[in-house]
């Protein structure tokens, strides 16, 4: 489905997410948003660059989709279920940004046939192919590692106080990856940076990490949620700050290879 996501195969045993990384609007909805909207505030921005080397490989799969998760949000579930009940979360095709704005013209918002159309046309082709793949995946190497990659403003006031963590481990309150593998990932990344690690904070992980995670099985789900200003310039319009970047994709290699080896 090309024209839903992009997709690389590879060899190796993992495959990483980027369910928000998308900028695109379908024609057919595009007139439908407003300037908040096509703004796209709430972008992952440049989240796989972070991850180019690594995407670059031969080995390393992965899966990114073309649309904004303003069209619909691929890390929500489609019968509408909360993540965090009691916190503010948008939903599967969310009607306002973070921080509370509007994103559609007025009366144009998606009604519940909206929302079933969405959902077949661009969630369902790439849940199936998260499926299909991690079945693959653990078929060849008898284990699967899905690394679900994110990052966010690190001020948001509507979905958490104060100022997140650089780094922010997810994996369900630990029933989507095994102890031993996400306890050395949080301490490798202690000892080998100076950025702030936090395992099950704020954000626990969404619907693709709880949803595909099964360590029992030996697939291993992990949301990695990164504070932008580790990567981003401080600046109103984002801008990858290339120093930054690459600092952190060094970490971003060593996590990926080190869970790897973890699991052979």
């Amino acid at each position: 489905m090309p024209d839903v996501f992009d997709y690389h195969q590879g060899d190796g045993p993992v495959l990483i997410s980027f369910p928000h990384d998308g900028t695109d609007f379908p024609p057919r909805l595009e007139p439908l948003f407003n300037e908040h909207g096509i703004k796209n505030t709430d972008c992952d921005w440049f989240i796989s660059d972070l991850y180019q080397c690594i995407l670059d490989r031969a080995d390393s799969s992965f899966i990114k989709p073309r649309f904004s998760r303003y069209v619909i949000d691929l890390n929500r579930a489609p019968d509408g279920e909360l993540l965090y009940p009691g916190k503010m979360e948008t939903g599967i095709c969310p009607v306002t940004t973070f921080d509370g704005a509007p994103i559609y013209l007025p009366g144009n918002q998606p009604d519940d046939n909206e929302i079933r159309t969405r959902i077949e046309t661009y969630w369902q082709p790439c849940h199936h192919h998260i499926h299909s793949e991690l079945k693959r995946i653990k078929d060849r190497h008898g284990f699967a590692i899905l690394w679900d990659a994110h990052s966010i403003r690190g001020e948001v006031p509507q979905l958490f106080d104060g100022v997140l963590p650089d780094l922010n481990f997810g994996t369900a309150g630990g029933r989507s990856c095994g102890r031993e593998l996400i306890d050395q990932l949080v301490q490798h990344a202690n000892d080998a940076s100076s950025y702030s690690v936090v395992l099950n904070g704020r954000f626990k992980g969404g619907y693709i990490t709880r949803h595909y995670g099964d360590p029992e099985n030996r697939v291993n789900s992990i949301q990695l949620e990164i504070n932008q200003s580790a990567y981003l310039e401080d600046s109103e319009e984002p801008q990858i700050d290339h120093e930054k970047a690459r600092q952190l994709s060094r970490l971003l290699q060593a996590l990926i290879h080190l869970a790897i080896n973890l699991q052979c």
